[in-house]
């Protein structure tokens, strides 16, 4: 079962980093305009980021297996088309499709280990071992990426079609059914609620994707975030009127999960930043191939998979605290040494270094975040806190690249070489600063009266992490 469930996050993995270095070639065979390959990356995040709660909650509902097995589904399809379409809006719309069906199977693949491993070591090893996956899929999806791009850039798209059907197939046969007494429906279920919470983030996510080209201070800007702020209003009376509420407001009133998902904001969204002025440095300005680029970001994902295993065992030693603090401090370290980049660093003093303290830092905060975002929680709500998890870790990756994407145009005066550097090295302080205040955010503890509360009354809905270890 848990080979089942890594095989589908893999696969998630794979395909971002995949879709990531095979944009060139598809720009220059569909001749698509810059803001449209843009959306080929922001359509699948769009699509992952608005339905990410919503895919958690119906994990809950309509039963973790069930909802696992028909995303996964939709994603084989989905990929198989993006494969064969010679239009740049149907490719963009294939996209946005697996980004929907992932932000189903993400949370429901992590709501079926959290309910079906014991919360202790044996969960944290679990988690570890799901953890690492996703870092090998990244990596590797990289480094396959480049060599299937060199062949066609179709084959990035048809490649995880073939493993999505195999782990099809194993989900079928291994991830086991539950109590149908347990599965309910959405019935009585806050649907209004779902609809207000869905579109809210539908329009955050689209908002920070579009500011850089539209303008942070344009009419449309401010009015789509006071939109969103409209909205998520509404959303938030509504869940405290209705007897059945989609998201129950009172798992956030944990300090503890709170700041969990704050850090997962702050290094996925660091990460994404830095990949992003990465990519471009090593390409449009060194003239790395595909393939080079890969090869370049392989160790971090590597260090990951070979490091994860072992954060088990340091979670059930010390807590989740400060391994998340360490990791995030670790790669703001990685990402300051980048701003060293010159017209002509090489690779071993400048990149390696950086991508060496990236995967120890990966490897100590990633793990233990998901541990921290879902420990306590009540079996009936995994699938909920599964998807506030990820949803921090699109909206933050969303969030930072957007204001990347902003310093970088505003410092870019020319398209030379040292006009390309005046961009990327007050960009790359934006990724720096995002991974300090999440290490604070984290570091920093600041128990509730709620969390007080929860201790004293022995209640399994929320548990500290003080009172956990």
């Amino acid at each position: 079962m848990l080979i089942v469930l890594c095989a589908a996050l893999f696969l998630d993995s794979l395909d971002v980093s995949m879709v990531g270095v095979a944009l060139p070639s598809i720009r220059a065979d569909l001749h698509l305009s810059t803001s449209s390959l843009q959306w080929i990356v922001s359509a699948y995040v769009l699509g992952y980021a608005g339905f990410l709660l919503l895919g958690g909650r119906a994990a809950d509902l309509l039963g973790r297996r069930r909802v696992f097995i028909v995303a996964l589904a939709v994603f084989l399809v989905a990929s198989t088309l993006g494969g064969v379409v010679n239009d740049g809006t149907l490719l963009i719309a294939t996209r946005f499709i697996k980004g929907v069906s992932a932000a189903f199977t993400a949370p429901a693949g992590l709501a079926i280990i959290t309910t079906t491993f014991p919360e202790g070591a044996v969960r944290n090893k679990a988690l570890a071992v799901y953890t690492a996956t996703a870092a090998t899929g990244f990596s590797l999806g990289l480094v396959f990426g480049g060599m299937l791009t060199e062949i066609g850039w179709r084959w990035v798209f048809f490649l995880p079609a073939p493993v999505a059907l195999l782990a099809l197939a194993g989900a079928v046969r291994f991830v086991p059914k539950e109590d149908v007494r347990r599965i309910g429906g959405f019935r009585g279920v806050d649907l209004a609620g779902a609809v207000l919470l869905t579109g809210a983030m539908l329009l955050l996510v689209f908002t920070l994707v579009e500011s850089p080209t539209v303008g942070w201070a344009g009419v449309r800007t401010v009015g789509s975030f006071v939109a969103v702020v409209a909205i998520l209003a509404a959303f938030v009376v509504r869940e405290l009127r209705t007897p059945t509420p989609i998201v129950r407001l009172g798992l956030l009133r944990s300090s503890a999960l709170v700041r969990a998902n704050l850090g997962a904001m702050m290094l996925f969204g660091g990460w994404i930043g830095f990949q992003f002025v990465a990519t471009l440095y090593m390409q449009q300005l060194r003239g790395w191939s595909a393939f080079d680029t890969g090869l370049a970001i392989f160790p971090a994902g590597l260090l990951v998979v070979l490091l994860s295993p072992g954060v088990a065992k340091l979670i059930g030693r010390i807590g989740v605290t400060l391994p998340i603090a360490a990791g995030l401090l670790s790669t703001a370290a990685a990402y300051a040494l980048f701003i060293r980049i010159d017209v002509d660093s090489t690779y071993v003093p400048v990149v390696l270094p950086t991508m060496i303290l990236t995967g120890i830092g990966f490897a100590l905060a990633y793990g233990p975040l998901n541990v921290a975002a879902t420990k306590g929680v009540t079996a009936a709500e995994q699938g909920l806190a599964g998807g506030l998890l990820n949803t921090s870790f699109q909206f933050g990756g969303a969030l930072v690249l957007a204001i990347v994407t902003a310093v970088d145009r505003a410092s870019t005066h020319a398209a030379t070489p040292q006009g390309l550097l005046d961009g990327f090295h007050p960009a790359l302080v934006v990724p720096v600063v995002a991974a300090v205040a999440g290490a604070a955010v984290v570091g920093l503890r600041f128990p509730t009266r709620r969390d007080a509360e929860l201790i004293e009354s022995g209640s399994p809905e929320i548990v500290p992490e003080a009172e956990a270890a």
